[in-house]
């Protein structure tokens, strides 16, 4: 088959990451040719370092509208995500979601199928940082309760809207410590950029109301650990994974770089598009 052709909104970590592994091949199959990012030059800082020569943009309109490719990925935000995938999908290409986090939004992901099925496109959403997401599928029907406990060290929550209103100091934390209880909806709001895996548990399971989160800060963790428990009438899942953050950015887990990576290589590969 003909390779896919890619282009990447966000050229921060994951964005930086996937289009090197399009750019030296460990995406068979694939073609990177546009690049995207709101930030003046970020496209172009990325771009020299690629073999390739992907164009490179700071309009989206430009990108959008300049580039011929089958696919684009989202790697910025959940802002990104609001602002630019309906006029992806409209743009008829298929789209890979990273900012699950938007997704929460029932609404704005009612819209966003709509638009999918209309343009007959695909959109694609990696399971990212945790594991298990296949098992909770496969129990969906039959579970009672979610919850997903993350705990990370205080510098990795630092810059999220919830410190805007809350009392918590993360500075003043020197032991283990519970920060948040509540919805998965409220938490991805709270914490767009850390717990973007509790909107792919919920929509994997019973939803962003129904799954709980509990959000840890930990000063002596140097890992980001995320624990999933599920229960109901078939018996009860625990899964806990110790993600090492990525280099350069600690609210990203380097396994969900590896978890978009693997999963554009499965939607470009011999032709082959599994996503949900």
């Amino acid at each position: 088959m003909p390779a896919r052709k890619v282009g990447i909104i966000g050229c921060g970590t994951i964005g930086s990451q996937l289009a090197i592994a399009v750019d030296t091949g460990a995406v068979r199959n694939a073609s990177l040719v546009s690049l995207f990012d709101v930030v003046q030059n970020s496209a172009q800082v990325l771009k020299q370092k690629l073999n390739t020569g992907p164009s490179a943009y700071s309009s989206f309109d430009d990108f959008i509208k300049k580039t011929d490719c089958d696919i684009v990925v989202e790697a910025a935000s959940q802002e990104a995500v609001k602002r630019f995938a309906v006029q992806v999908l409209r743009a008829e290409k298929d789209l890979m979601v990273m900012s699950v986090g938007a997704l929460a939004d029932k609404t704005f992901l009612s819209e966003l199928l709509r638009e999918a099925e209309k343009a007959g496109r695909r959109l694609y959403v990696p399971t990212g940082a945790i594991a298990g997401i296949d098992a909770i599928r496969a129990v969906k029907h039959l579970l009672d309760s979610v919850t997903l406990a993350t705990t990370k060290s205080p510098k990795a929550l630092a810059g999220a809207p919830f410190f805007e209103t809350s009392k918590v100091k993360l500075d003043e934390i020197k032991e283990r410590t519970v920060i948040y209880e509540g919805t998965a909806a409220d938490a991805v709001r709270a914490f767009p950029a850390n717990v973007n895996v509790a909107a792919v548990l919920s929509l994997a399971g019973i939803g962003v109301d129904r799954t709980k989160v509990r959000i840890i800060a930990d000063p002596a963790f140097t890992t980001n650990q995320h624990e999933i428990t599920a229960k109901g009438s078939f018996g009860e899942f625990r899964f806990t994974v110790n993600n090492v953050p990525s280099p350069g950015n600690p609210k990203t887990s380097y396994l969900a770089v590896l978890s978009a990576i693997e999963c554009l290589r499965s939607i470009c590969d011999d032709g082959m598009r599994v996503g949900s």
